[in-house]
């Protein structure tokens, strides 16, 4: 039977781990929305990117074409997740979704360079059979994503111009709502024709039409590398997000448990303090009786 003293430690103990634990909603909370207000900063400079793309694509049909690429039929792929537990299956969602999605387009592991964002994602992969070309760790804020994304882009850069790699594809997890994800995927190169085309009919939106002197191809270039910093930035924001989102949830699980748990121990407390309570009055009464019963 275990003691009033061991039953005080235990709820000591739970109580102490529910602390950790509302802390830890509260740090993901915060983080999320850190997280959130960064992807809505960048809509204005995603925005400015696009309306410069219109204007220097309006009426060049063949504009992006003529870079030549040395291709070698290879695809690259960069994978983001998280370094921490206590996450949910985000990581084993997101390694699911990335690797059917390499299947389908009928790209052998060998013909595969992949980089991986998070140490947990680039465990899965690897026991998965994917090997991984190096393992980038996820920035601790909002103010680290931009060292991240720069260092991505000279991967991609290495990719595209050095190995000839044909294609390269972005998988993350996407927030849904505020404690819901979902594995997303987007393919940076190359560039998407019908992206091209609609951004080529969008009217402008006044009647003055910006004019640029640069060379319209270099140009060109020139801002697809800004539109795969706001694509590879949005995404490292949102699967944080996403990662918090889990986390919280997670979270909200453990400390439901941890109530129902320090709710029974301190019933257990309770019932154990009548019952020593109880003996120690019939202690005093059969004692009573028997002094009383002397002569």
């Amino acid at each position: 039977m275990e003691t009033i003293e061991g039953l005080k430690r235990k709820i000591q103990s739970t109580e102490d781990l529910q602390s950790v634990v509302k802390t830890m909603k509260s740090l993901a909370a915060v983080k999320i929305r850190q997280y959130e207000k960064a992807v809505d900063a960048l809509e204005d400079y995603n925005r400015t990117v696009e309306m410069a793309l219109r204007v220097v694509v309006r009426r060049a049909h063949e504009i992006g074409k003529r870079r030549q690429v040395r291709s070698n039929g290879s695809l690259g792929a960069v994978i983001l997740g998280s370094d921490q537990g206590m996450c949910g299956q985000l990581n084993d969602q997101v390694v699911t979704h990335s690797l059917k999605a390499m299947q389908r387009l009928e790209m052998s592991i060998d013909r595969r360079r992949v980089l991986a964002m998070g140490l947990r994602v680039s465990a899965l992969l690897a026991a998965q059979g994917q090997p991984v070309e190096e393992t980038f760790s996820l920035p601790g804020s909002v103010d680290g994503i931009t060292v991240k994304v720069q260092d991505l882009l000279l991967r991609i850069q290495a990719w595209t111009d050095v190995q000839g790699l044909d294609q390269v594809f972005l998988f993350y997890s996407r927030p849904v709502s505020a404690a819901t994800y979902r594995p997303h995927s987007v393919r940076l190169l190359p560039v998407d024709e019908q992206w091209l085309k609609t951004m080529r009919e969008k009217s402008w939106p006044t009647r003055m039409l910006p004019m640029f002197t640069m060379d319209r191809e270099r140009l060109f270039w020139a801002l697809i590398q800004h539109y795969l910093f706001v694509s590879l930035f949005r995404a490292i924001a949102e699967s944080a997000a996403s990662e918090n989102a889990s986390r919280l949830a997670s979270m909200q699980g453990a400390e439901k448990n941890i109530r129902e748990q320090l709710a029974e121990l301190n019933s257990r407390y309770h019932q154990q303090r009548q019952m020593t309570i109880t003996e120690e009055l019939l202690d005093i009464v059969s004692g009573f009786e028997a002094l009383k019963g002397r002569p």
